[in-house]
């Protein structure tokens, strides 16, 4: 099991700016990095366009501390800036390590087995004789009962249905039309083409 560990930068701020400017104009990040210097000459700053955001990075912890409750929330031409310490996040330790071998075997296709793994056997069919007996035994239009009824509980009844012509003529006496019969469609004669 892993901790996470949070571990805080004290001596480095992450500023969120709303103004582009000070990423593209040279005269914007100048002003921008003298608010910094006043509070540490050694500042060094890492621009990140694209989130709008700068890394300063101060020699001491007190320079940022400073640094951030003077700054944050302030404006910078006209627009709010705000200051957070920044913070490097560590689960376990610093560096990141392969997992662990324990459940390797799963990957597929697998090295080899674990140990200890052995073949399993497929199991052999079974075949039960009374239940071929039962059913070669069965006539069209019969009823065999397989399990008799109680008070609570319902009776199971197997019908066997009649062949196909017996069937039909039953269902003319009942009034019922019969189902008509597929007819598959002829294939066309084939008369071969000879190419030239």
């Amino acid at each position: 099991m892993h901790l996470k560990t949070v571990k805080c930068n004290q001596n480095c701020v992450i500023v969120t700016l709303a103004d582009l400017e000070v990423f593209s104009n040279p005269e914007s990040q100048a002003s921008f990095e003298a608010l910094f210097r006043s509070f540490d000459d050694e500042v060094s700053f890492q621009y990140f366009k694209s989130f709008r955001r700068v890394r300063v990075t101060f020699a001491t912890t007190l320079a940022a501390a400073e640094a951030r409750a003077r700054l944050n929330r302030s404006e910078f031409r006209g627009r709010e800036m705000r200051l957070h310490f920044a913070q490097s996040v560590h689960i376990g330790s610093a560096r990141l390590e392969p997992p662990k071998p324990d459940k390797q075997f799963l990957i597929s296709p697998p090295a080899s087995p674990p140990v200890g793994w052995e073949q399993a056997l497929d199991a052999t069919p079974v075949i039960n004789y009374d239940l071929l007996c039962a059913i070669s035994k069965l006539g069209p239009g019969e009823k065999y009962e397989l399990h008799t009824g109680t008070p609570t509980t319902p009776s199971v009844v197997v019908h066997v249905c009649d062949n196909e012509l017996e069937s039909s003529n039953s269902e003319d006496d009942e009034g019922r039309a019969p189902r008509p019969k597929i007819i598959q469609t002829r294939r066309p004669d084939y008369t071969p083409a000879v190419l030239n």
